[in-house]
């Protein structure tokens, strides 16, 4: 033990006196949101107004429809379809020629089969359907006004039943879309911080163990300690600076929520009222109060001690595996043949979480979150939602048990691969070696 904690010490100092580890654990979050961001920005400055000519021979369409900054209608005279076909050819300013039937005796069908949209330049799926729709919202007024049925009756029939739910078990919560919403995102971004980090620190073991086998620096250690503690005192070192650096955005994270939901929920009140930039912008703070305050109403200890506790026990199942990759192969080529066993029940847990985050409580999340290989990241997709208190258990214990008996067939192949060169390892000799 003496030996595994100073091996792990070495790793751990190791690491988070770089540089490069202060600067992505502080800056990580902030990274993340300016990615975020610019991704947005990006997907902004594709955007194109698109233009279109309305050539409307029902006189009906002319007047109402209405443009913005995606998609500008202009009107034409609809007595020079010829000559509006044959400028279109030729333009450069004008995408699309739409070219709407004559309206005769109410009849829409006959005005719809007979209307069409010429394109001169590509339009995106979305866009088409944008005019569709515009269309179909004012044809919709016309056909109830030529019913001579009242439009506000029609708005009422149409609205929605809303429907408000609550928890038997917590009857004064209220439990609304934007609640399932908060837990959702929650679920998501637990999982696939799980998934990724056991993935990443799981490949750094294997490279760190597949380096010092390749510079024989391990040759040297090993005279001073056994393959087992070596192992060990390098998992846990990367565990630890793992473990720093979720310590480190989860503080930031919670901060932050404490700033959203104590410095925007008097927000309304201290606001001038004035223009409409301003409402807008309250609506904003209104919702981040409102998510914050939902994040804050959860059982946060117990989140975070389960995001912790399976990402912990998560790193030491896949790491040994990793660590047993890295001490059984020559080369990083080699590795690929091995590390599937390690991606396939991870990618088969994160994959199968999107789907179990409707039904938290059915049988796949329930199987999920239970088998060792997927409960890693399942259980943390499901734990924002409310997990039993049995199963919590239940997946605990197994992925303990089943973390040991990693370890130990890790240890067995580590101790026999680390010093083994110029073989390429099969899986007939990697089992050789754990019976051994």
């Amino acid at each position: 033990m003496k030996n595994i904690l100073l091996i792990t010490k070495r790793e751990y100092l190791t690491q988070v006196k770089k540089k490069s580890f202060i600067v992505l654990t502080v800056l990580a979050p902030v990274l993340m949101i300016a990615f975020g961001a610019f991704i947005a920005v990006m997907l902004k400055a594709n955007e194109t107004q698109y233009t279109v000519q309305v050539l409307d021979k029902s006189g009906l369409f002319a007047d109402k429809i209405q443009s913005d900054s995606k998609l500008k209608y202009l009107s034409v005279n609809p007595d020079k379809e010829q000559q509006h076909l044959k400028n279109l050819k030729d333009s450069e300013t004008v995408d699309a020629l739409l070219i709407i039937a004559p309206l005769q005796a109410e009849n829409f069908e006959a005005m719809e089969k007979g209307s069409q949209l010429i394109i001169n330049n590509k339009i995106g799926l979305d866009t088409r359907q944008r005019i569709v729709n515009d269309l179909s919202d004012i044809v919709r007024t016309a056909r109830i006004k030529a019913m001579n049925i009242d439009e506000s009756r029609i708005a009422e029939l149409d609205a929605d039943f809303k429907l408000k739910s609550s928890d038997i078990h917590d009857t004064k919560k209220i439990d609304s879309d934007l609640d399932f919403g908060v837990k959702y995102g929650l679920g998501m971004i637990l999982m696939y911080a799980t998934f990724m980090f056991i993935i990443i620190y799981g490949v750094r073991v294997m490279r760190s163990v597949l380096e010092e086998k390749n510079n024989r620096v391990v040759e040297i250690i090993i005279s001073s300690v056994k393959p087992f503690d070596l192992m060990m005192g390098k998992i846990f070192g990367v565990t630890l600076v793992a473990l720093t650096q979720f310590m480190v955005w989860i503080t930031m994270a919670l901060a932050g929520a404490l700033v959203l939901n104590t410095g925007f929920s008097t927000m309304k009140d201290t606001l001038p009222a004035g223009s409409e930039t301003m409402v807008e912008e309250l609506d904003i703070r209104q919702m981040a109060g409102e998510i914050s305050h939902i994040l804050l109403e959860m059982n946060v200890p117990l989140v975070i001690f389960v995001f912790l506790f399976f990402f912990l026990f998560g790193y030491i199942f896949y790491s040994s595996m990793y660590a047993a990759i890295g001490s059984a192969v020559d080369n990083e080529t080699e590795t690929q043949q091995f590390t599937l066993f390690a991606i396939i029940p991870l990618m088969v847990g994160m994959y199968g979480s999107i789907t179990i985050i409707n039904n938290p409580d059915g049988p796949l999340g329930f199987w999920l979150s239970v088998i060792p290989f997927t409960s890693p990241v399942a259980m943390v997709a499901r734990i924002p939602f409310g997990v039993p208190g049995w199963q919590i258990f239940l997946s605990m214990v197994l992925l303990i048990l089943s973390s040991l008996l990693m370890v130990f067939i890790a240890a067995k192949i580590y101790r026999v691969g680390i010093l083994m060169y110029g073989n390429k390892a099969t899986l007939k000799e990697l089992w050789k070696w754990i019976r051994n």
